[in-house]
């Protein structure tokens, strides 16, 4: 959590039309949850915009950026690769060796999520392919169970820097308040 080992989630695939709010929820669920940014593929300019504002708005930091290739980001990573799949070892079972690699051994995490039939190299070239459970789920409750668990759920107390806005926890309704302490709606 944006200490000096990175955690970068990779989306594979985008389709317009049909994937872009899957693809901003992506983006936005590693930014609430600790990642320190997302690689989006080219075509998902939208969501890159999307995060951007919310960025901004909400504070940071968190990066967005659009890739071409995604199979070289994976290749060429110099760190750790944690596929999150339904077909992979459960996150139980594994989530101690994969934050001591982390932490411990100071290893940047690359977080693969898939869109479309991801190809079956990815499978090979990332270090776990991670389950969270090995029922269908989407993508994005996927990376959210992981990053909470590789974060032990310190990723909740966050502070944000450059915030315009923040939301103020209440037991009913909606409350944001300006950076500066002056109450919206």
């Amino acid at each position: 959590m944006h200490d000096d080992t990175e955690v970068a989630v990779l989306r594979l695939g985008h389709r317009p039309g049909r994937d872009d709010r899957m693809t901003t929820h992506v983006g936005l669920t590693a930014r609430a949850l600790g990642a320190d940014r997302v690689l989006f593929p080219d075509n998902a300019g939208q969501s890159l915009e999307t995060v951007a504002d919310i960025t901004d708005r909400f504070g940071g930091p968190f990066e967005a950026e659009l890739i071409e290739g995604p199979q070289g980001i994976i290749r060429n990573w110099e760190g750790s690769v944690v596929h999150l799949t339904m077909y992979g070892e459960r996150v139980q079972d594994i989530e101690d060796d994969i934050r001591a690699a982390h932490v411990d051994a100071g290893e940047p995490l690359l977080l693969v999520v898939g869109s479309e039939k991801v190809p079956f190299d990815v499978y090979e070239e990332a270090d776990w392919n991670v389950g969270v459970t090995n029922q269908p789920h989407s993508e994005v409750a996927g990376l959210a169970v992981f990053l909470d668990r590789l974060f032990e759920g310190r990723e909740l107390e966050q502070e944000w820097e450059d915030a315009d806005r923040r939301v103020i926890p209440t037991e009913t309704g909606k409350r944001v308040e300006s950076a500066d302490s002056d109450a919206e709606e």
